[in-house]
């Protein structure tokens, strides 16, 4: 079932960014699969009482949630390649992986011979409330998307970043 151009991404950025914004984005153009280090945790959390909030004690609780299971049995990573190895046997063009933490996009760059994105924005405040957000940017990225101008200008970045994956002419900046 292998096809051609299949490529991993580790997607990262500040809360609010627009990370899943851009692979939407993109999957209008590509076919993709999107997850997250954070998707089972997030399961865990929910059977312990968490709401799904985004607070800055919500992070807090998540980002030291995901920390205790991978020092326990490395459950979120090991969810990563479960989701790689479904994405290996489908036709799906792109498989997009969101991880916050450095030494994590490093191990998962590696395993799964990812290209890194940070989606970076402006007028974001950045979150320090957690180490999992606070080191953001502590990571030398492939990719930077710069999603400042709103929407289309967006959308016109992801329809290149497409293109340019096709043709193995990724850039550093869109």
């Amino acid at each position: 079932m292998n096809i051609v151009n299949k490529q991993v991404f580790i997607i990262n950025g500040s809360g609010g960014v627009g990370k899943d914004t851009f692979v939407s984005l993109v999957s209008n153009k590509a076919t993709t699969i999107n997850f997250s280090s954070v998707d089972k945790v997030k399961d865990v959390a929910r059977l312990i009482g968490w709401n799904g909030g985004k607070t800055e004690k919500d992070r807090k609780f998540l980002s030291d949630l995901k920390l205790l299971c991978t020092n326990y049995n490395n459950m979120p990573f090991n969810s990563l390649k479960d989701k790689y190895e479904e994405f290996l046997k489908s036709y799906v063009h792109f498989l997009f992986l969101h991880i916050r933490e450095p030494e994590e996009i490093e191990k998962a760059k590696i395993a799964f011979n990812a290209k890194t994105i940070l989606v970076k924005r402006d007028s974001i405040e950045h979150i320090t409330s957690n180490m999992a957000d606070e080191n953001v940017f502590d990571y030398d990225y492939d990719v930077v998307v710069n999603n400042n101008e709103g929407i289309e200008e967006l959308k016109n970045k992801a329809s290149v970043f497409v293109l340019d994956v096709f043709n193995n002419q990724l850039k550093s900046e869109y």
